[in-house]
């Protein structure tokens, strides 16, 4: 066996040599794995850009513990074991997210919103603006004739002259900006309720 090709080594081989910090055994475990375990966070998810998301951040954790891998298996029951850990956290995420926005929209159709809701409706409105605002030129154009003019990837694609699948990585990274840069905004309305303020908008 020649020692540098890697493809000859076992997982178990390869997973000691991880753990002595070996960059190309590491190398070898993600071209063995990457599109296994992108299936699988699929089949969970049924969002490929998440899926490819997941696996991504599960081979960066992995890269950070290089030297300290410590499982009680084989690192492919390992390696599943962390992507699908990674999916139901994103998805309970999800579930959390989609649960408040509900009980937000219930709450004005009781008719319950005053004055002082309004205005802070309006404001998360002005910051989300502002943040689109300030999204890369091309993703910002390619998002609002998504979301405000309601116009189909492949209609996009032919108006900015990309390929549809361009626009929809950047319709799907336009979501994950905002989503990341609203966080704070959102904490800021869940605590107000928890403690007993004012319900934020």
């Amino acid at each position: 066996m020649r020692a540098n090709n890697y493809s000859l080594y076992s997982d178990a081989q390869l997973a000691d040599m991880i753990n002595m910090q070996d960059i190309s055994a590491f190398e070898e475990i993600y071209r063995r794995y990457w599109s296994l375990l992108f299936i699988h966070a699929n089949k969970m998810l049924e969002d490929e850009l998440q899926a490819e998301d997941v696996v991504q951040e599960l081979f960066t954790k992995l890269l950070a513990q290089m030297g300290q891998l410590n499982y009680k298996s084989t690192i492919s029951a390992f390696l599943y074991k962390s992507t699908r850990n990674i999916v139901l956290d994103l998805i309970r995420h999800r579930k959390v997210k989609t649960n408040y926005i509900t009980s937000i929209k219930e709450h004005f159709k009781r008719g319950e919103c005053t004055t002082d809701n309004r205005m802070r409706e309006n404001e998360l409105k002005r910051q989300i603006e502002k943040e689109i605002g300030s999204l890369p030129p091309k993703m910002r154009i390619i998002f609002e004739m998504s979301r405000k003019t309601h116009l189909t990837h492949k209609e996009i694609a032919t108006t900015v002259n990309v390929a549809e699948g361009t626009v929809k990585k950047q319709i799907y990274y336009a979501i994950k900006v905002l989503r990341s840069k609203l966080t704070c905004i959102l904490c800021l309305q869940i605590m107000s309720t928890i403690l007993g303020f004012n319900r934020i908008f």
